[in-house]
């Protein structure tokens, strides 16, 4: 099955591990995701250590750092503090790529209208988020996820909070949508 992703109701108040549809509900489609960057692919958490697919998509894009990490009440110190944090919208000057192994959670994703998007991520989705792109991480009501981290060259994991419309990951990313849009322009043409 494919990834789930849908615009949220950015008028709840909910529990932000709730699935927060719009009413009536909107789902986002895979082409979308990639429009604004995000990549996905659907592998086998079972045999990640073994796994040709993935081996595939780390030469090619240079991931040679990995490591895991179990989020959840019992493993993370200060956990709903954590959890508060990853959900602060911010951006980062590298990609962020995330592989769920077990487990499932939510990653929000900020569209070119400045909309939410949630991406419901479970074991065997494997999603990378531009560089640049607002975004935040929070469980869902499981409140556990065991995901896989990548990374090109040492580990870097900064998060820059909103407004970040100055940092060169954001103009990047924001030049990109729009070269996008002449291209898909003139296409029609």
């Amino acid at each position: 099955m494919a990834i789930e992703a849908w615009f949220m109701d950015e008028t709840s108040g909910e529990d932000q591990r709730l699935p927060r549809h719009c009413n009536p509900k909107e789902f986002v489609s895979l082409d979308y995701l990639a429009e604004l960057g995000v990549l996905y692919w659907r592998l086998n958490p079972a045999n990640y250590e073994n796994d040709e697919e993935l081996k595939k998509i780390r030469e090619d894009r240079g991931y040679n750092y990995m490591d895991l990490l179990d989020i959840c009440p019992e493993k993370v110190a200060d956990f709903k503090e954590k959890l508060k944090n990853f959900y602060t919208e911010h951006i980062h000057a590298d990609e962020e790529i995330r592989y769920c192994l077990e487990g499932s959670a939510y990653f929000d994703v900020r569209d070119k209208d400045d909309r939410w998007i949630r991406i419901w991520i479970k074991a065997g989705d494997l999603i990378i988020l531009p560089a640049g792109i607002y975004h935040r991480f929070t469980l869902d009501t499981g409140d556990y996820v065991k995901l896989m981290r990548l990374f090109v060259g040492e580990p870097v994991w900064t998060a820059y909070n909103r407004p970040q419309e100055d940092h060169p990951a954001r103009k990047e990313y924001i030049k990109s949508m729009v070269t996008e849009k002449v291209g898909v322009a003139l296409e029609a043409f």
